[in-house]
């Protein structure tokens, strides 16, 4: 991450990354398959961890709720590193378009319980509240990283969603 804060993105080469990793240019694609993987490589994980927090929730709860208390669990992570990333996604369209691919993911992973929610049913109601909170999310994360992570992050999620339902 210093290399592309100090380089940007683009102008980091894998052979620097590997170089300061102490890694050949080999090992490095043993562990990522794309430069943009060191960045938002996680978010598959991240993903898995947001479908056992949604699934944890009681069913009951509204989908949006539900949401709201699942994207909570994200708070863990550190506050500097997601800036860092998401400053880095903001500025790197290879890095948008994984950031995106990441998100349709997570889509996938969460829609049935929110079908389940819903009273079972697949259709596209599911989906359009998971990509309305997920740009909620987005949205509140870029406005809390232009306060260098100064604001309330929840109070932004929370205001996103009141503009989107409202």
């Amino acid at each position: 991450m210093q290399l592309f804060t100090d380089k940007g993105f683009d102008s980091t080469t894998i052979e620097q990354i590997a170089e300061a990793a102490g890694i050949s240019r080999r090992s490095f694609f043993r562990y990522f398959e794309t430069k943009e993987d060191v960045v938002v490589g996680g978010y598959p994980q991240v993903g898995e961890e947001l479908r056992a927090a949604l699934e944890a929730r009681p069913i009951e709860e509204s989908p949006w709720d539900a949401l709201r208390e699942t994207f909570l669990t994200m708070l863990k992570y550190d506050a500097r590193e997601t800036i860092a990333i998401t400053r880095l996604c903001l500025e790197t369209p290879a890095l948008q378009a994984r950031h995106l691919e990441k998100h349709a993911q997570w889509k996938r992973l969460l829609t049935p319980n929110i079908q389940k929610r819903l009273g079972g049913r697949s259709d596209a109601r599911a989906a359009a509240i998971i990509g309305a909170a997920l740009a909620c999310l987005d949205a509140a994360t870029e406005s809390w990283v232009l306060t260098d992570g100064k604001g309330d992050a929840i109070k932004m999620y929370d205001d996103a969603v009141a503009a989107v339902r409202g």
